[in-house]
């Protein structure tokens, strides 16, 4: 089967292949770059660009953490992300993923625009006054992430009474995938929710609205998985944890080894501080959360919302920021390591391009 490029707006992704917005740090412009380059589409992570190495922090706590909100998420970083990115991938299109649920969303996606991003992805929530911020840029495409029909109408009907605007694409996101899910504990592991069987009744939702293409995600993770998308009616795929095993991806080796010495038993659905539950490999980090020993909660960033400056944290056992940052670094004691269910599968570390290679023409290619 021979992929059909994605159309997404304006712009056209040869290879119909979304390389996951990972953050803290997974998916920057090393990462996005180099997919980007290659035909397929890369996206920036704007979780916690405070840590970023271009970052020129305002003000620091003793362990150099970014301080509070405008810390956390730094404008001058997050640009210097894009300029990065672009001096990988040149004018070939790129996208960036901005959680819904962060303190600063305006303020995000308005540097979004400015920085000169031409796709913008919101997931972890209902994105409902998205175009709001993007009505100077009206080439900036916008692809909202749901995991329900209803969840695509309510975004559709809003932006479009407001607005006069619909998503330019929308990905689904089942309950396999790496890091948050927009799902209930319970609701992860049945079967109407999982990712083959929300296709269709998006599919029908998109047709009351027009035609826009629909980007399948979760738990998607070689050729064959792909190809079984597009015969339920995707027009592209979204993949994150595959691209953790690749050379180019921003995360420190040892988080790379985390994954390559993951078994299928580790990789568990854990509480958040964000509501939802959050899928990761089970590390000395979740051991010592049960046993209330982590590591002290004292919200330094105050990321996001849902949050409540730091009381669910303290009510789940740790700060999400610190400990997506640690993994970042590669502190494996204390490193929150998000995969999706497939982490386990990993077992070396190859180019982009080869990478893609496998995805497009067969693992033995």
């Amino acid at each position: 089967m021979a992929y059909e490029a994605l159309k997404i707006g304006k712009y056209t992704i040869e290879i119909p292949i979304v390389q996951g917005g990972m953050g803290l740090g997974i998916s920057w412009s090393n990462l996005a770059g180099s997919v980007s380059k290659e035909g397929a589409l890369g996206v920036l992570s704007a979780v916690g660009t405070g840590y970023y190495q271009n970052s020129k922090y305002s003000k620091k706590d003793i362990n150099t953490r970014p301080f509070d909100t405008q810390n956390f998420y730094s404008s001058d970083a997050f640009h210097a992300l894009v300029k990065d990115t672009r001096k990988i991938c040149g004018d070939k299109p790129i996208a960036v993923n901005i959680l819904y649920a962060i303190n600063d969303y305006e303020k995000v996606i308005k540097d979004a625009c400015e920085a000169g991003v031409n796709i913008i992805i919101t997931g972890a929530g209902l994105p409902t006054n998205m175009p709001e911020f993007t009505a100077d840029f009206p080439d900036i495409a916008l692809v909202p992430i749901v995991s329900s029909a209803k969840a695509l109408k309510i975004i559709c009907k809003r932006w479009k009474q407001r607005y006069d605007r619909l998503p330019d694409a929308v990905i689904v996101e089942g309950p396999k995938s790496g890091g948050h899910q927009g799902f209930t504990y319970e609701q992860c592991f049945k079967e109407e929710y999982q990712l083959e069987n929300l296709i269709a009744p998006i599919k029908e939702e998109i047709k009351l609205w027009g035609d826009f293409p629909l980007i399948a995600a979760g738990g998607v993770w070689d050729k064959n998985d792909i190809e079984k998308m597009f015969e339920l009616g995707a027009n592209g795929v979204q993949m994150g944890t595959r691209f953790i095993g690749t050379h180019e991806c921003d995360a420190s080796e040892e988080f790379k080894q985390v994954l390559l010495d993951s078994k299928e038993e580790d990789i568990k659905l854990f509480k958040s501080p964000v509501g939802y539950p959050a899928r990761g490999v089970r590390t000395e980090l979740i051991a010592l959360v049960e046993k209330k020993e982590g590591p002290a909660i004292r919200c330094i960033s105050n990321c996001v919302a849902p949050c409540h400056r730091g009381q669910e944290a303290k009510a789940v056992g740790y700060c999400i920021a610190d400990r997506l940052a640690d993994a970042y670094h590669g502190k494996r004691e204390t490193g929150l390591f998000f995969t999706g269910s497939n982490g386990y599968k990993l077992q070396e570390i190859i180019s982009v391009k080869e990478l893609l290679n496998k995805l497009v023409n067969g693992e033995d290619s």
